[in-house]
């Protein structure tokens, strides 16, 4: 995989404060989250999840219906539904919540790479387009996009994944996994399509940004037993984040990361998440019988 190259860091505007209410899933150590413009009603859904009891091969819509009351409750207008990235440890709800509420569904352009390697390892045929197709909107490295009176602004950070995305709106960004919380350091770079030294530069990019942008987590495992946490800014994040504060050198993140994912064991929900979550949160389609199967490729991951 081809690190990226230098980038613009993109503009911030540090008067715009969205108002940010978070969802966490305690089952995947999820947090989705309900951004709103003020002044709009406008709102913004990144990084939802639909609830699976996996022995079972039960869905469940819980954690989904908890946002979608909420967002009528206040009166919200849904205009977007973000991933931040194709999750490999919890399906996305957000063909549920769109059918409820509404909202266009993007993620970054990269999906196409996911699309086409995991359509390989389950095996999906030709049938599964590898276009990205699935999503309303594919985005780029740069682009920007309206939620309410707020301009969002999105950034590439691969590294974990190719498609990772962060989407910075107003003094608010959302890294997906780029990130943990200060004392959590970093996500892994070891599934198919990541790359530690992308990861280190993608965190880099992030950082350059205002000391004081708020930054959201898509993740928090409560590091030495702590509550659950998942706001931050760029200022902590550069004095005290475990893995790459400043004076981390790119070598020793390098070295560190990838030691690290090799103690690391699979998610427990890698299989039915990377499976729908490639084809934008949708359930495989239903036998003559009516029943939907997910495949368990075997020695692939």
């Amino acid at each position: 995989m081809n690190v990226q190259s230098r980038h613009v860091v993109p503009e911030v505007d540090l008067t715009q404060k969205p108002e940010v209410t978070a969802f966490f899933d305690e089952a995947t150590n999820t947090i989705s989250y309900v951004v709103v413009d003020p002044a709009s009603k406008a709102c913004a859904v990144v990084d939802s999840v639909m609830d699976i009891d996996y022995a079972a091969g039960r869905i469940a819509y819980a954690h989904a219906d908890a946002i979608i009351a909420f967002v009528r409750e206040h009166g919200l207008d849904c205009q977007w539904l973000i991933e931040t990235h194709v999750h490999a440890d919890h399906l996305s709800a957000a063909p549920y919540i769109q059918g409820k509420i509404g909202g266009k569904l993007g993620i970054g352009e990269q999906i196409t790479v996911v699309q086409e390697t995991f359509g390989k390892i389950f095996n999906e045929g030709t049938e599964f387009q590898r276009d990205g197709s699935q999503f309303d909107r594919l985005f780029k490295d740069g682009d920007s996009y309206e939620l309410g009176t707020l301009r969002a602004r999105v950034v590439h950070t691969p590294g974990h994944t190719p498609a990772c995305m962060t989407h910075i709106i107003g003094d608010a960004a959302f890294v997906g996994d780029t990130l943990f919380m200060p004392d959590g350091g970093t996500a892994r770079a070891d599934f198919p399509g990541g790359d530690a030294r992308a990861l280190y530069r993608s965190i880099r990019r992030i950082l350059e940004l205002p000391d004081e942008l708020r930054l959201f987590m898509c993740h928090d495992y409560a590091p030495n037993g702590r509550e659950i946490r998942w706001e931050t800014t760029v200022a902590e994040e550069r004095l005290h984040n475990i893995h790459v504060k400043d004076g981390t050198s790119e070598d020793a993140f390098v070295e560190m990361r990838e030691a690290r994912d090799q103690t690391l064991d699979m998610p427990r929900l890698i299989i039915p998440s990377l499976q729908v979550n490639m084809k934008a949160g949708r359930l495989p389609a239903p036998d003559t019988s009516g029943t939907r199967f997910l495949k368990v490729p075997l020695d692939t991951l």
